[in-house]
């Protein structure tokens, strides 16, 4: 399914990983994957309240989880640059998708980075 906010189509997710060579692109290309999913499971589920918003931004935090793993293999990790940007990015997508209030740390809540 096509993403239809524009907002979120013209985004550059986690652009500052991009330009820092500490940050493999191959890992931070599957991080933007799960960025881009996560906004498509927004779009199909159409969550009516924080509460449905924060299960699907939890799970796409889990995959950021096991994505960790990725980046120590390839000589990097999430650390605080990385924290900030993917925390950013959930924020950005919240309010993309209409959730002005939504609490960043909720929204990542079962972070393990």
């Amino acid at each position: 399914m096509p993403i239809s906010n524009q907002q979120v189509t013209t985004h550059h997710f986690l652009r500052l990983l991009y330009e820092d060579d500490f940050y493999p692109d191959h890992v931070v290309d599957r991080g933007r994957a799960i960025l881009l999913r996560l906004c498509e499971r927004i779009e199909a589920a159409r969550p009516a309240d924080l509460a449905a918003l924060y299960v699907l931004t939890q799970a796409a935090t889990e995959e950021f989880n096991a994505l960790e793993a990725e980046f120590d293999s390839a000589g990097s990790e999430i650390e605080t640059v990385a924290r900030e940007a993917i925390g950013e990015d959930f924020w950005f997508v919240a309010r993309a998708y209409g959730f002005q209030d939504a609490d960043t740390e909720e929204l990542i809540a079962t972070r393990e980075w």
